[in-house]
C-alpha cells in the first residue's frame, strides 16, 4: 500500500484490493476520509459496475475511485465524469463516444466503465479504464488503449485527475454540450423498456429526452439499447 499527496489528492496505492469502491465505502464509515481522496488497485478481486455486474480486473488497467464530499447529490456528475473520461483517451490520441448511461467506447468496443455511488456526506466515483488488457465478455466487445498507443495507469491517472478536476467544476451547459458532442445515438432509434424511441438529448436538468411517437419520455437512469 501506497499514501501519498497528489494534486491535493490523497493517493491510497494498493497491489490487490476486492474493490476500491468497497474501500472507499469503508473508510468513509470509519470517518477515515476528510478530503479528496484517491484509491487505486492494480488488481480487484471483485470489482464491480452497476448493478454489481462483475468488472474484470486484470493487472496493467486503471482501477480507481475517487472520493470527494458534497452537501448533495447531483444527478447532473456522471455526464461530467464521462466526459472526463473521454477527454482523458482523446489526449492519449483515442477518439471516444459516450455511451448511456457509464460506458465509454473506441470504434464501437467497450474501453471504460463509471460507477458513481453515495456514502454519507460523499460521493464515490469509480472508474474502470482498459489500458494494456481488454476482459472477453459475451455481451459486448472490449477495447484498450494500448491497441493504439502504449500507456501505463500512472499516465491515465495523471490525466484523468486534472480533466475530472475540470468537468466537475465546469457549468453544467458546457459539460452537456460536450457530452452530446460524443454521445453515440443521438437523433437515432434506440430501445426502451421494450419499446422504440428516438434519442433527442440531454435537457438543462440532466435528463435523458426519449421520442416515443407524440410523447416523450424523460430518465435519469434507465438503461436503452442502442
Amino acid at each position: 500500500m501506497g499514501n501519498t499527496k497528489l494534486d491535493a489528492y490523497k493517493l491510497l496505492s494498493f497491489d490487490k484490493l476486492s474493490s476500491t469502491q468497497d474501500l472507499a465505502h469503508d473508510l468513509i464509515n470509519r470517518h477515515e476520509i476528510s478530503g479528496k481522496t484517491v484509491i487505486v488497485a492494480q488488481t480487484q478481486t471483485a470489482g464491480r459496475g452497476r448493478y454489481n455486474r462483475t468488472w474484470v480486473s486484470k493487472p496493467g488497467n486503471l482501477y480507481v475511485s475517487f472520493i470527494y464530499k458534497i452537501q448533495e447529490r447531483d444527478p447532473k456528475l456522471s455526464y461530467a465524469v464521462a466526459v472526463a473520461v473521454a477527454e482523458t483517451l482523446l489526449s492519449f490520441g483515442l477518439k471516444p463516444q459516450i455511451k448511456w448511461p457509464n460506458d465509454v467506447l473506441i470504434d464501437g468496443k467497450k474501453i471504460s466503465g463509471i460507477l458513481i455511488e453515495y456514502s454519507l456526506s460523499f460521493v464515490i466515483v469509480g472508474i474502470g479504464i482498459n489500458i494494456k488488457n481488454c476482459p472477453t465478455s459475451l455481451e459486448y466487445k472490449t477495447a484498450k488503449i494500448c491497441d493504439c498507443i502504449n500507456a501505463t495507469p500512472q499516465d491515465v491517472l495523471n490525466v484523468l485527475i486534472k480533466k475530472l478536476d475540470k468537468w466537475r467544476n465546469t457549468d453544467f451547459a458546457l459539460v452537456r454540450e460536450r457530452w452530446m458532442d460524443m454521445a453515440i445515438g443521438i437523433n437515432q432509434t434506440i430501445g426502451y423498456q421494450g419499446k422504440t424511441a428516438q434519442l433527442i438529448g440531454l435537457n438543462e436538468q440532466g435528463a435523458l429526452v426519449l421520442r416515443c411517437g407524440a410523447n416523450y419520455i424523460l430518465t435519469y437512469g434507465d438503461e436503452i439499447s442502442i
